[in-house]
């Protein structure tokens, strides 16, 4: 009932076209796969907000949403986790290393189309604001991914959302995913205004909305240019 409320919603703001042409590029194919992956989790909360909201608990929120949209396109999504959990071994020395080892490792046993990590932001500087999107410096697939999505972060934030997508070199999964990657930072908790706005169910809905929205753009120009298989190496 929610996802056919927020599409009649979209529907009658002006979003009708693009959502008409996005769930177009499942005609006639096999499902695509998108893996969700769910940053942070278990003894590693994140960010942590100035309300005192932890990321790991907004990734999960918002992951939800964006696959039960995804799901609704017909597309076939994998998560990396689906509750507050770790991808490590109690036994694990060093948590974290392993946490990101078997992220890589079960995305690349689902061989997704494109790979989308949910994350959140923080700064010193409580004023800062914004979502942002991430992907591998040599990756043209992972760029336009991430053009697209940043694009489309301007219908829910409108002209104050000034950010451009952000090419990275460093980040583990952008550096270990053969498959087309970007890293979505939805919103600064260290801003009070958008750490608000990040804790609320409708908005967390516009935001998995928006990510659904550009998923399917990006597979509807990849289906009209040709398929080929993505590598962070400078395809």
């Amino acid at each position: 009932m929610g996802i056919l409320l927020l599409v009649f919603v979209y529907l009658i703001s002006g979003q009708a076209g693009m959502m008409v042409s996005a769930q177009k590029v499942m005609a006639g194919k096999k499902k695509p796969v998108v893996v969700v992956d769910v940053g942070h989790g278990g003894n590693d909360p994140g960010k942590i907000g100035v309300d005192g909201s932890l990321e790991k608990d907004i990734n999960l929120s918002i992951a939800r949403k964006l696959k039960a949209y995804l799901e609704a396109s017909d597309v076939e999504v994998v998560m990396t986790r689906q509750k507050d959990e770790g991808l490590y071994r109690s036994t694990d020395r060093n948590k974290k290393v392993a946490d990101m080892r078997a992220r890589c490792a079960l995305i690349d046993k689902a061989k997704p189309d494109l790979v989308i990590s949910i994350h959140q932001n923080s700064y010193h500087q409580e004023n800062v604001s914004g979502a942002q999107v991430f992907y591998y410096k040599t990756s043209e697939k992972g760029k336009k991914l991430a053009q697209i999505l940043q694009k489309r972060f301007d219908f829910v934030l409108g002209e104050k959302n000034r950010r451009l997508e952000k090419p990275n070199g460093s980040y583990y999964l952008l550096l270990h995913v053969k498959q087309p990657i970007v890293i979505v930072e939805c919103g600064f908790l260290s801003n009070w205004s958008e750490a608000a706005a990040l804790n609320q169910e409708d908005y967390q809905n516009r935001v998995a909305w928006t990510i659904h929205m550009g998923v399917m753009e990006y597979l509807n120009t990849q289906k009209t240019a040709g398929s080929g298989k993505q590598g962070n190496a400078g395809e």
